[in-house]
């Protein structure tokens, strides 16, 4: 028995037209950013992304956008310099302005969405992102230098610090934190930081070891007034950029050579908690990542610190070497 395709009737070919002409480019953008990107600064970054690209196209209608329209744009942003530097903008740069894009036309080709017939971003290709963060870390003296610095500072700055060696937070999270967001569990044996729509949508809950809880414990009650602190209390009044300046400086006058930004420290919460003996599953939950490919790039450096191959060679030979 033969089976042949049918063709879409007229009626429907219709409804699919009515649907893509339904809302306008600003109504679709924002349909897209409120649906898939909770996260404030996610959202604020797909926005400028996608802003930019509509500016490049001259407010072509989205619907009409073609793949050689998208692969010009990612050419131009290739071929872009910078400031008066004369220097193209990173792979990573490129990257941030393409993947917004590249989502929001797979979100709305979607069948249960269709604001788009087809999606031209499906083979526009992300340029590759060298992983530059496996040296991004602070040795074990240089988190002491770090601490010790910023405890003769305020408590607050050692309570920024502190937090993101400790958590594991992304930046954007410690400037966000709520007393709310401290619950006990059931037993009232350990306390958990619940951080609220990260980066992805998603909730995560960190254990908050018993040493930083008792510093969290007495700085909001300052807060507050020596009084109970209310669940709306904002602990760090502070801006992402402010926080960052406070590492930068704090890890400048405190004799660090390196570069810091939080984000280092970050990279430090992980690779330390992998040489301790957490599981990599442990390590993805506290950090938040989606995918734990992601995770798993801090292996490299943990493996890298046990012992290598030469000195396997070495052991065997300790007896012939002076």
């Amino acid at each position: 028995m033969s089976t042949t395709k049918k063709k879409p009737t007229s009626a429907l070919v219709a409804i699919s037209v009515t649907q893509e002409s339904m809302f306008t480019d600003e109504q679709i953008v924002q349909m897209f950013l409120t649906v898939c990107c909770t996260a404030p600064n996610t959202r604020r970054n797909y926005q400028r992304a996608i802003a930019h690209f509509r500016e490049f196209t001259s407010y072509q209608p989205l619907r009409e956008v073609t793949w050689r329209k998208l692969e010009a744009y990612k050419l131009y942003l290739a071929e872009r310099q910078i400031g008066t530097s004369k220097k193209s903008l990173a792979p990573a740069s490129i990257a941030a302005f393409i993947a917004p894009l590249k989502s929001m036309y797979k979100w709305g080709s979607e069948p249960n969405i269709g604001l788009f017939h087809h999606n031209p971003a499906q083979t526009v290709r992300i340029p590759a992102t060298p992983i530059t963060s496996k040296q991004h870390y602070l040795t074990r003296k240089e988190v002491g230098m770090l601490l010790q610095f910023m405890y003769g500072q305020t408590t607050r700055n050692y309570l920024i610090g502190l937090s993101l060696l400790l958590l594991g937070l992304r930046v954007s999270e410690l400037a966000m934190l709520r007393w709310k967001n401290f619950q006990n569990d059931i037993m009232e044996s350990s306390v958990w930081l619940a951080i609220l729509k990260t980066k992805g949508g998603k909730t995560r809950e960190i254990k908050v070891p018993a040493p930083l809880w008792r510093l969290y414990m007495d700085y909001a009650r300052e807060l507050a007034g020596n009084t109970e602190p209310p669940a709306e209390l904002q602990l760090f009044h502070l801006s992402v950029r402010q926080i960052e300046r406070i590492i930068k400086n704090a890890g400048e006058q405190s004799g660090i050579s390196k570069k810091l930004t939080p984000h280092w420290l970050r990279h430090t919460n992980a690779t330390l908690a992998l040489l301790q003996g957490a599981s990599l599953q442990q390590v993805q939950e506290t950090l938040g990542h989606s995918h734990i490919n992601t995770t798993q790039r801090y292996l490299h450096t943990v493996e890298m610190m046990k012992k290598g191959a030469p000195d396997y060679v070495e052991e065997c030979l300790r007896e012939y070497i002076r």
